[in-house]
């Protein structure tokens, strides 16, 4: 299964493509979006629309998974912040992908073991497991720590369903 993991940012969204076959993990490609903030921010969030759009036709994954928004003390941040996960979440529903959302504390317990690890702890670890990838700027390490979350909680799903006898 080809997944890409996203990491919502008005500034900059990450997003990391995966490719998931059982316990084997293979890294596609990553990189970030990035919009100007002088810019006005319907244009920004077209920008951000058109860049997934290409992303997804480029890698063609079958599933997203999306970063839930941590919410914010400045209102009006949180608020553009939600603006530009609904365009990744309609990006990824327009391009006819399944969507999962996971929030920041299951995607570090998933990679790290504890959901109060920091960044360079879950960075760390994406380089672990996708060795292949190199050196990424910390948006594409979240939304490949996302995407390998999901890659985790699916194969888990995919075994109980396979013991509990209802995939043959």
């Amino acid at each position: 299964m080809r997944l890409i993991g996203l990491d919502p940012g008005l500034t900059h969204t990450g997003w990391g493509v995966v490719d998931s076959r059982g316990n084997h993990l293979a890294f596609v490609a990553c990189g970030r979006v990035s919009t100007h903030a002088g810019t006005p921010l319907a244009a920004r969030l077209d920008q951000l629309y058109r860049g997934l759009q290409a992303i997804l036709a480029a890698h063609g994954p079958a599933v997203a998974a999306v970063e839930e928004t941590v919410v914010n003390t400045n209102a009006g941040s949180s608020l553009k912040l939600g603006q530009a996960r609904g365009v990744v979440l309609l990006a990824a529903a327009h391009g006819g992908l399944a969507v999962h959302e996971y929030a920041s504390k299951t995607v570090k317990r998933a990679l790290v073991g504890t959901g109060g690890a920091d960044k360079t702890q879950v960075s760390s670890m994406v380089q672990r497991l996708l060795p292949s990838a190199g050196a990424v700027n910390a948006d594409a390490a979240d939304a490949l720590a996302v995407a390998l979350c999901h890659a985790h909680h699916a194969a888990t799903h995919e075994r109980l369903r396979r013991a509990m006898g209802t995939v043959p």
